[in-house]
């Protein structure tokens, strides 16, 4: 009994848990890591493809852009909130999986940001001096493109392969949940308290014809047209919510954050947005489908740039971001444990994704070189 008691001590000192990590595209913290943001943004060939002169493009369009990006960042408090949101998010879900899901506690948070700090890199080393060997790359990109949680998984794999080459860290991972509840039902809830503020403020009697108008990050169609698999996904969480509010409103997909002269997918948020607050329609609520935090694209590009514009900014609100929403957290820490639990990889889906997108020669092409079971 006591070299059982000794071989279960020792058992649980060596016993690091589980790393759960959220990757994102992150965004400067303060207003003086806008350019860096930007040139490591304009620089991933998987997210906007420049072929050889990507470097060079990436480091003018940078240098033209962020002086213009800078003032967003002012005008919203002087940084993005993402980290600290990201940050939040990822601890209350590792407090609620060391109690529902014991058997992987403890559970350790990390966040990794494609663009900006932390970076992947800088996480993965922490990760390594912690000690961590497994671990769940949980994308917060609820609806998966090869452009964002494909260029992630890259990054994570060229990273590994650096500072990991002997694979120490046994990854898993959750790379879309479209239709999970912790999306859908959270975004409805998120709907409909809108909708009832929308109609004390507007003095309405109702609101089944105030439309909602669900807003996407927009993607190059050079992306769109190799067959990604975001649109669809985007359009899976449209239909999910609307469902889960038994259509009560009429409704529309739209997408936002167009850059540049290249075709990107529409239709345009900011066109569709103008046109319907100068119609018949009661008003507008925005929905920002694609996102579980504020950022720029929330609180400047929607908030300012677009409702504060409008002639009657009254006429349209956007719903809050789900950020420090207990609920949303709650079921985010369900989503991990049923990964968990299933002894799941990645999804079925992945391989697919990985073959159809893969940029470069250091892409990750085959999701089970790298990912393998705890």
């Amino acid at each position: 009994m006591l070299n059982r008691r000794f071989q279960s001590t020792v058992s649980s000192s060596l016993n690091k848990g589980t790393g759960i990590v959220f990757m994102n595209m992150g965004g400067p913290s303060t207003v003086k890591e806008t350019y860096d943001f930007l040139f490591r943004l304009f620089s991933d060939g998987d997210l906007i493809p420049f072929g050889r002169f990507q470097n060079i493009l990436a480091r003018f369009i940078a240098s033209r852009r962020t002086p213009k990006i800078e003032s967003y960042y002012k005008a919203i408090g002087g940084g993005s909130p993402i980290r600290k949101w990201s940050e939040y998010q990822s601890f209350k879900l590792c407090e609620k999986l060391d109690i529902i899901s014991p058997q992987s506690a403890p559970h350790k948070p990390y966040v990794a940001f494609r663009y900006a700090n932390p970076l992947t890199e800088d996480t993965l080393r922490k990760m390594k001096n912690d000690g961590i060997t497994k671990a769940i790359a949980f994308s917060q990109y609820p609806q998966f493109s090869y452009s964002t949680t494909g260029s992630s998984i890259n990054e994570l794999y060229r990273q590994s392969k650096i500072l990991d080459p002997d694979q120490s860290i046994k990854w898993t991972v959750i790379d879309r949940w479209p239709d999970h509840p912790a999306l859908v039902k959270t975004f409805a809830a998120h709907i409909k308290d809108t909708l009832n503020r929308f109609k004390t403020e507007n003095g309405l009697t109702d609101t089944k014809d105030v439309v909602l108008q669900f807003s996407a990050h927009s993607l190059p169609m050079d992306i769109v047209n190799k067959g990604d698999s975001y649109p669809a996904e985007v359009a899976a969480s449209v239909f999910a919510i609307m469902k889960e509010l038994n259509f009560s409103n009429p409704y529309k997909l739209t997408w936002q954050s167009q850059v540049g002269p290249k075709p990107w997918l529409g239709a345009q948020t900011e066109k569709i947005t103008k046109q319907l607050a100068s119609s018949d329609v009661p008003g507008v609520i925005l929905v920002p489908i694609a996102f579980t935090s504020d950022h720029i694209e929330t609180l400047h590009e929607l908030d300012i740039e677009l409702i504060q514009e409008l002639p009657n900014p009254s006429k349209v609100k956007r719903v809050e971001s789900l950020n420090g929403d207990q609920t949303f957290i709650d079921s985010l820490a369900e989503l991990v444990k049923s990964h968990i639990d299933s002894k799941v990889v990645f999804s079925n889906q992945l391989p697919l994704d990985s073959m159809l997108g893969v940029v470069s020669d250091n892409s990750l092409t085959d999701p089970k070189e790298f990912f393998r079971a705890h």
